[in-house]
């Protein structure tokens, strides 16, 4: 329901973005044209935007909301709160009741089963994952999934094929599609031959609604017995 006027770089969600001036990117932001444009509030996500940046914005009388979102809850939460920037603010609270039903309806439908040992791979060389203190985390849990790289003390850890291969995943998840997927099994053989399971790269590593796509595919390729037997 919020009418945006711009963009960082790569945002395609609604396609409608595809159209609107880009203002920032992992470099930067341009101060001076967002002043220029005059938003009701800018949207900040910690990750990836210089908070020195936006601190100057601040300063400048710019209305700022951090969008940080650590679960599906928050990122709903959050979605939830932009009500107040919108013109027809039941558009944002009826995407938010509807995110939080398909949130419930997946882990009623899942979080019983016995938990599958799973490694999300990021990159190759280096090996990239990410632990509990994660969207993705939580996508792996809500489809009945275990982490193999929960416990690490840090958000995103660099890991090794020998730590890999010694936690022994049943399963590896990328974001990405069947021609990343091959190359990830290549890149295991002969050690590890283990289904990979590629899902929208998009859906996979943005915090935003599209996150719940991502689940729903890793929970319809983790458990396809299931969805098979439901479907009949």
């Amino acid at each position: 329901g919020i009418t945006p006027v711009a963009v960082s770089a790569y945002s395609d969600f609604p396609a409608q973005a595809n159209q609107l001036e880009q203002v920032a990117n992992w470099q930067g932001i341009k101060v001076e044209r967002i002043l220029q444009l005059k938003p009701d509030v800018v949207l900040a996500w910690r990750g990836g935007n210089p908070q020195r940046q936006i601190d100057q914005l601040q300063r400048l009388g710019v209305k700022v909301e951090w969008i940080d979102p650590q679960s599906i809850d928050q990122m709903i939460d959050a979605l939830a709160a932009l009500k107040q920037w919108s013109p027809q603010p039941q558009q944002a609270e009826a995407a938010a009741k509807a995110l939080r039903q398909q949130e419930d309806d997946l882990r009623k439908q899942y979080q019983q089963r016995t938990p599958i040992p799973l490694f999300l791979q990021f990159g190759q060389q280096p090996l990239f994952t990410a632990s509990r203190n994660t969207l993705q985390n939580e996508v792996i849990t809500l489809c009945g999934g275990k982490n193999i790289f929960a416990d690490s003390r840090v958000s995103w850890p660099q890991v090794s094929r020998e730590q890999v291969l010694a936690r022994h995943p049943q399963a590896i998840v990328i974001g990405g599609g069947p021609a990343q997927a091959a190359n990830i099994v290549k890149f295991w053989q002969p050690q590890l031959t283990v289904p990979v399971i590629a899902i929208n790269d998009d859906w996979l590593s943005r915090p935003g609604p599209r996150i719940l796509l991502a689940a729903k595919q890793l929970c319809a390729d983790l458990h396809p017995a299931k969805n098979s037997t439901k479907k009949d």
